[in-house]
């Protein structure tokens, strides 16, 4: 049984009593954790979130707080004289994966889900009302858009007589 979790900003494939360096966690050494974004459960059949598995949790301890390889980040430039040489450390802390469950649902939850769809019936009644009273507002827009059609046609009209006025210029 193998799951993958997010911690901590970053996914990981965990299986059980698995150690793991992640990026470091607040809690103290010797603490427990439990994480609830798991993305991936594979328990002979393969669950998959959307986004997440909900009551899936993944419980952990952490082990230690340590701090990771040093990497040395080197920047040249050839023919320059530029060099710059910079190190770091990754702070991390080590966990042991205890468990991988998925929780069973409440009574109280599977209550609330044969409530929920008498109640949308009463709301899909209510929203019809509403879509009605829309369309009659976007004929009320779109009525005063037609008396206003043959404003603009009258300069039309007036736009001839100035380039008739053009054409005598020139034979001056």
């Amino acid at each position: 049984m193998y799951a993958i979790v997010e911690i901590a900003g970053q996914q990981f494939k965990v299986a059980k009593d698995q150690k793991v360096f992640v990026h470091r966690l607040e809690e103290k050494e010797g603490s427990k954790l439990t994480f609830d974004k798991v993305l991936l459960l594979d328990d002979g059949k393969v669950t998959i979130g959307a986004p997440v598995i909900k009551d899936a949790v993944v419980t952990a301890k952490v082990l230690s707080h340590l701090k990771g390889d040093k990497v040395i980040v080197f920047k040249k430039k050839r023919r320059k004289g530029f060099k710059k040489k910079n190190g770091h450390r990754q702070y991390l802390s080590e966990i042991q994966i205890e468990g991988i469950s998925i929780k069973a649902p409440a009574k109280k939850a599977a209550a609330k889900t044969e409530k929920a769809p008498a109640e949308a019936k009463p709301a899909a009644k209510k929203a019809a009302p509403a879509k009605k009273a829309a369309s009659k507002e976007k004929e009320a827009v779109k009525a005063p858009a037609k008396k206003a059609a043959p404003k603009k046609a009258a300069p039309k009209k007036a736009a001839p007589k100035k380039a008739a006025a053009q054409k005598e210029s020139p034979k001056k």
